[in-house]
């Protein structure tokens, strides 16, 4: 069976394909590479054995992504990770996240429509839920004004998804609100290689440890949590990765309750900003430049996830540590600088 993975040559998009791959599926990626590189695919090649189909493009073309599907008739499903991410930055420039996260999406949407049976898995996130009002939270907690354009974009998408399932029952869909994806593959392969200065806290960890930046900023420590410091649910990527396989093989078997279905993916855990770091020195043998700096707007002070219906309903639960994803990140940061 072939599947698209769009923005397969990014952090979460590749692990999931080396996923799907081990799987049996055939895979085609769609990433016009402004976030990533073709040099991923040899990546996935010495992992897998094989290189998946991969063509270069904009998702923002509607012609070409019409071709596209027009080459490509015979695929069953598709994972949508093609998205501008960063919450800051979606903040300066909303327009453009609003034209790559939602029209993207709709050009796809439109593509799958004409289908007579169509699987699709959305790549959504708890900002979702922004500062939830119980911990830990469920798939049943109230979806919050967006903090920024690109947690707007998540909220929106998923809207877009459910109004289309009502009007096309041929297509089934599952959005996966995922925590805070962490670590690298176990072969050191493929990892998380940011472009610019880090958004996120491991590869910033690690490229201060490795000497890249010259210290660590924890944003705040007198949040009200065990340490002060903010508490997130840190997934590694691998778990994650195959939570996608597991979502993709319900719809195709059909075992999904309704045409378009919502999970948490986390580990159900929380941890700390210093519990993070504590977990790198340890299984890293380094000590961490940081310093403790004022709060960062749009900060929540915790959000981990409630996983019971993942774990009942998909059968999928993570099973890789905090120490096991901080020990394959700085393994990753290591062979990229070539230490």
């Amino acid at each position: 069976m072939k599947i698209l993975v769009t923005g397969g040559l990014g952090f979460i998009g590749s692990h999931t394909v080396i996923e799907l791959q081990n799987e049996g599926y055939e895979v085609v990626i769609i990433d016009n590479c402004s976030n990533s590189s073709e040099d991923v695919l040899v990546g996935i090649e010495n992992i897998t054995g094989k290189a998946p189909i991969f063509e270069k493009m904009d998702l923002r073309d509607r012609s070409k992504v019409t071709n596209f599907f027009k080459k490509h008739s015979d695929i069953v499903g598709v994972i949508h990770f093609a998205a501008s991410k960063a919450v800051g930055e979606s903040v300066q420039i909303p327009l453009t996240y609003y034209e790559n996260n939602i029209g993207t999406l709709v050009y796809l949407l439109q593509e799958l429509q004409e289908k007579t049976e169509a699987s699709f898995i959305f790549s959504s996130s708890c900002t979702v839920y922004g500062q939830a009002d119980e911990l830990p939270i469920t798939e049943a907690a109230p979806v919050k004004p967006a903090e920024s354009p690109y947690g707007n974009t998540k909220q929106i998408g998923e809207e877009i998804i459910r109004d289309t399932c009502k009007i096309a029952p041929q297509l089934k869909a599952i959005a996966l609100r995922y925590f805070n994806p962490i670590g690298a593959h176990e072969s050191v392969e493929i990892g998380e290689l940011p472009l610019g200065v880090p958004q996120n806290l491991v590869p910033f960890i690690t490229q201060t440890a490795i000497g890249l930046r010259e210290k660590l900023s924890v944003f705040g420590d007198d949040y009200p949590t065990t340490d002060g410091t903010c508490v997130r649910d840190y997934i590694h990527v691998v778990d994650l990765a195959k939570a996608h396989v597991i979502a993709l093989n319900r719809l195709i078997k059909n075992q999904n309750k309704s045409n378009y279905e919502v999970f948490n993916i986390g580990t159900g855990t929380g941890s700390s900003v210093l519990e993070v770091i504590q977990s790198f020195e340890r299984v890293s043998g380094e000590k961490l430049n940081y310093a403790i700096a004022p709060r960062r707007e749009g900060d929540v002070t915790a959000a981990f996830a409630d996983t019971t219906l993942a774990n009942n309903e998909l059968g999928w639960k993570a099973e890789l540590t905090l120490d096991n994803a901080m020990s394959s990140a700085w393994k990753w940061e290591q062979k990229v600088r070539n230490t």
